[in-house]
């Protein structure tokens, strides 16, 4: 097909095209056409305007990043968008003002830098190595070129180089330490009345139709459908391409057997032992004869029958060997001196070699036996070699038609049909699907950013052949089928979920208003019994701060109130578990320090260590906002992408 238009994009016609092409770029320039024009900012940072197509780039990678941190357990629901984008933003504020002080500073990245990190990225490895094979497609799906994406890796490790010398500056006394440890393992005496929320379901109004309607209009995000599309796909993947095993033949099998012979041919490998009177490079030859004689002396008792081992234990001054009767273990070609290995490999199993002379001395040596050298029968290899023809015959087919997916989409964009019918294909169907994409193919960000392009959503053509997985060799061309606009769910719909949520939200009041009034009367000065008034109350006794046995928010609450301020006084609060809509009384009643001089060495080290991060993050997190209160920074209204 590119073929043809290049044939008949010819003569006058094609000169005409080039003329209308021309003009634009006489008037507006180049850098109009890449994108270098007047385009829409989101904030400026001292004239430097962070773009909105940027911003955008970065709020999508933010949500892939938290879907693949969470997992399954990933929910957009729980993930406020505007949040998102403020907090993005202002994590792009800080960057671009990090960048601009390193490089006013005079720091750089190396290029040794940018290649350490780059091989040592998990995403670019394959069988825990680098491959640049893997780091092209990780690249090409997320419609990086490796230049760009080293460009801006070069500014990522400069932006982090100023907070990271800055957190390294942090420093913490032992007197610090030991003071936090103190208060990390300081005990609480304490006890608490519980005030459940369900006993106050006789007392308390069931809300009224107009209470229901005013929450209904004043929370419309909480009962509202993001927008959301089913695609209609084709998918050709080549693992289901694989030739028959009945259509390879013996013949290509032998073949290919032959071929790769040396593939299936372990390297050969002796057991061997040896003797050695070493001799220093350059020793006269009346050192060398002497030191020959001596070893032709110990070969003769070798012969006479005296064991290897207990000989070689004995003369041998190879200090690695002889404590082991001389035994080298298995060894192959090239891990050797030459000549000594030249021996090793031309002796036949349980022979002693005449005296070998190597940069080393000189050696008698002794192989015991033989293993590898020969190849693996072809019986034994025979479906490793059906694997790979299938595999390699599948492969070929996979972008032969892979090339016909993609031209016969595009020339017929409105349908998969034509498509599906000439590869034999089946128009697949998924569930809704909305900007977060879902599981398997659409869980891929490049698949979800084709699926809600203006091209695919808006002018309803088919997508490009897409690349939904950087490990297996597949392609996908999708259409949308349905399209859902965001809408909030009618009122009748979520009445009764609206009516669920205000009587627990009244239970809770109730509960609360209950507990604060218990605190009141305890500060007055009655006892816990009393103004618990029925309800359940617990004596916990001493506790520290890791106390398992307390629910989370009375341990919260009991550490963060003020210690009695005199004997006999309390510290005294209440507090709402957001769970159950419990409330909780708590009184504590004492305060026992911990003593760091029961602690151990390794504990306050450890605590120190902890303390310094902190310090550290704190030192960083000042130095920037000083560097953004003394910036010149304009910041528009962020909201939520609207649905096209």
């Amino acid at each position: 097909m590119l073929q043809e238009i290049r044939e008949r994009a010819q003569g006058w016609v094609a000169w005409a095209i080039i003329i209308l092409i021309t003009i634009p770029f006489a008037f507006w320039g180049i850098d109009s056409y890449f994108g270098g024009g007047a385009e829409p900012v989101v904030a400026s940072v001292n004239g430097t305007e962070i773009t909105e197509r940027a911003f955008n780039q970065n709020v999508n990678r933010t949500r892939i990043q938290l879907r693949d941190q969470l997992g399954r357990a990933y929910d957009p629901a729980l993930f406020d968008d505007q949040r998102i984008r403020e907090q993005v933003l202002e994590r792009m504020i800080r960057e671009t003002l990090l960048l601009e002080s390193a490089e006013a500073m005079g720091l750089r990245t190396s290029d040794q830098a940018i290649r350490a990190a780059i091989l040592s990225e998990p995403a670019f490895q394959q069988n825990g190595a680098f491959s640049n094979a893997q780091y092209e497609r990780v690249l090409r799906l997320q419609g990086l070129m490796p230049a760009s994406y080293e460009d801006s890796l070069r500014a990522e490790l400069l932006v982090s180089q100023l907070p990271r010398a800055i957190r390294e500056t942090a420093f913490v006394t032992d007197a610090l330490a030991a003071r936090s440890a103190s208060l990390l393992h300081q005990q609480r005496e304490l006890s608490y009345a519980v005030v459940p929320s369900a006993a106050f379901e006789t007392s308390v109004e069931p809300p009224t139709e107009a209470a229901i309607d005013a929450y209904y209009d004043e929370h419309p995000d909480q009962f509202a459908t993001p927008e959301q599309v089913k695609i209609s796909y084709l998918l050709l993947d080549a693992a289901e391409l694989a030739a028959p095993d009945e259509s390879i033949d013996e013949v290509s099998l032998r073949e290919q057997y032959q071929l790769r012979l040396d593939e299936f041919t372990a390297p050969e490998e002796r057991q061997a032992r040896h003797i050695l009177l070493s001799v220093p490079v350059d020793a006269d030859q009346q050192r060398l004869e002497e030191t020959r004689e001596r070893l032709q002396a110990i070969q003769q008792r070798l012969a006479a029958g005296e064991p290897f081992a207990e000989v070689a234990a004995e003369v041998s001054e190879d200090p690695g060997s002889a404590g082991q009767g001389g035994e080298l273990g298995w060894v192959g070609r090239g891990s050797l001196d030459p000549a000594f290995e030249q021996a090793v490999f031309a002796l036949e199993p349980e022979t002693l070699s005449d005296p070998v002379r190597s940069r080393f001395g000189y050696h008698l040596v002794e192989v015991l036996a033989v293993r590898g050298g020969e190849p693996r029968p072809f019986e034994a290899v025979k479906e490793t070699l059906i694997a790979d023809l299938s595999s390699g015959s599948a492969e070929g087919i996979f972008f032969e038609q892979a090339e016909q997916l993609a031209t016969l989409t595009y020339e017929s964009p409105d349908s998969l049909i034509p498509a599906a019918e000439t590869l034999g294909l089946e128009v697949q169907l998924s569930d809704w699907i909305d900007r977060n994409g879902g599981e398997g193919l659409f869980a891929n960000p490049a698949v979800i950013a084709a699926a809600f392009s203006e091209e695919v959503l808006r002018l309803g053509n088919n997508s490009e052949l897409l690349e939904p997985s950087p490990e297996a060799l597949q392609a996908l061309v999708l259409r949308v089928a349905e399209h859902r606009e965001p809408s909030v769910r009618p009122l009748v719909e979520v009445r009764d979920e609206i009516l669920s949520l205000l009587e627990t939200q009244q239970l809770e009041d109730a509960a609360k208003a209950a507990a604060e009034a218990m605190v009141a009367r305890l500060q007055d000065g009655e006892d816990l019994t009393t103004v618990a008034e029925g309800f359940e109350v617990v004596d916990a006794g001493q506790v520290d701060r890791t106390a398992t046995a307390l629910p989370p928010v009375v341990a919260q609450l009991a550490f963060s109130l003020p210690r009695p301020a005199t004997e006999g006084a309390i510290g005294v609060g209440s507090t709402t578990a957001s769970d159950s809509g419990d409330a909780y009384v708590v009184i504590v009643t004492a305060v026992l320090e911990g003593d760091p001089a029961q602690l151990g060495e390794d504990e306050l080290t450890a605590e120190a260590r902890i303390l310094t991060r902190a310090l550290a993050a704190a030192d960083a997190d000042a130095v920037l906002a000083d560097m953004e209160s003394q910036a010149k920074i304009e910041r528009k209204p962020v909201v939520a992408e609207e649905a096209f």
